[in-house]
Order: structure tokens, then C-alpha cells, then sequence
């Protein structure tokens, strides 16, 4: 079922709740999944350097 994400607490959730059913086979018995940390840090890198881009971008904007 298709969720409709409101937060970036909520696509953090849900995408590391996604990358475990996906991938069962990256989770280790005692529930840890390193490779799904991994993807999820990463992810969030991402989206932190897009979220700092628009703010400039919209700084420099109003500048003008």
C-alpha cells in the first residue's frame, strides 16, 4: 500500500521500515542492517544538500 509521507521523519520511517521488507536478506538475526544504515545515512546526506541548495537559492533570490 502506497503511503502519503507529510514529514521527514516520516519518509525516514518508512523508508527504513521499506528497506528491511525489500531486502530481508541485509538483516542480520539480531535485526541490525548495516547495508540498510548505510543506504539510509546516505540517503539522508542527499537530501540534506538539497534542502541547503534551496535555501540559497531562495536567499539569493530575495537578495535580488
Amino acid at each position: 500500500m502506497l503511503q502519503q509521507v507529510q514529514t521527514c521523519a516520516e519518509l525516514q520511517k518508512q523508508i527504513h521500515d521499506d528497506l528491511r521488507i525489500q531486502h530481508p536478506e541485509w538483516v542480520q538475526s539480531n535485526g541490525e542492517s548495516p547495508t540498510c544504515d548505510s543506504y539510509e545515512a546516505r540517503l539522508m546526506e542527499l537530501l540534506e544538500g538539497l534542502t541547503q541548495r534551496e535555501a540559497n537559492q531562495s536567499r539569493d533570490c530575495h537578495r535580488d
